[in-house]
């Protein structure tokens, strides 16, 4: 299915959407990008569905080819605070903020948002899949964050973060159980389950 380049024409839209939400360790990261109407590029897709080349790659075109583009990050302890749901909608909340070009509505993945100052939004399921501009927003969010797993996974070999990007992979549940939790996990998550 070819994604969608706007959902109302004429207007300035934010494409909204976020990465890592189900995570043991590590930032939720979530991204907000208002593509170029002029600049088309139909690689644009879900991020789960790219490869890390063509995902690496779409980020370049996507941070020097938007009209705007912003990350916004909340931590491990945050999440433990507020839950990983209000987590997310900070994140892009964070992200949006954070843009410099005025617009007019946002474009959420997902099916909830709290909503962001007075400025409309629209929740579409799987947005990351139909629409170009929440596509552009999953790969931004994937990248950054995939990017800073893999820096603090230097720090700690053990729990294989360089591959498994702070999921409850095998291999990071075998070393929760030797090693235990550290400051970049997630305690309010259930960590140790079966």
């Amino acid at each position: 299915m070819r994604l969608k380049n706007y959902y109302t024409k004429g207007i300035v839209e934010v494409g909204c959407d976020e990465a890592g939400r189900g995570c043991y360790a590590g930032p939720v990261y979530a991204a907000a990008v208002i593509l170029d109407p002029k600049r088309r590029n139909t690689a644009l897709n879900d991020s789960k569905k790219l490869t890390k080349k063509t995902r690496d790659e779409l980020r370049l075109w996507i941070e020097k080819n938007a009209l705007d583009w912003a990350v916004g990050v909340v931590s491990a302890k945050e999440i433990d605070e507020i839950n990983i749901l209000n987590a997310s909608f900070l994140a892009m909340h964070r992200a949006i903020d954070r843009l410099q070009v005025d617009f007019d509505h946002l474009l959420i993945d997902g099916n909830r948002f709290t909503p962001y100052n007075f400025v409309p939004h629209t929740c579409i399921i799987k947005g990351d899949g139909k629409f170009k501009s929440i596509a552009a927003a999953s790969i931004l969010a994937k990248t950054h964050r995939d990017e800073y797993m893999q820096q603090i996974a230097e720090d700690y070999p053990h729990y294989d973060w360089q591959n498994n990007q702070g999921y409850g992979t095998l291999n990071h549940r075998n070393a929760l159980n030797e090693f235990g939790v550290c400051e970049h996990h997630r305690t309010s998550f259930n960590l140790f389950r079966k």
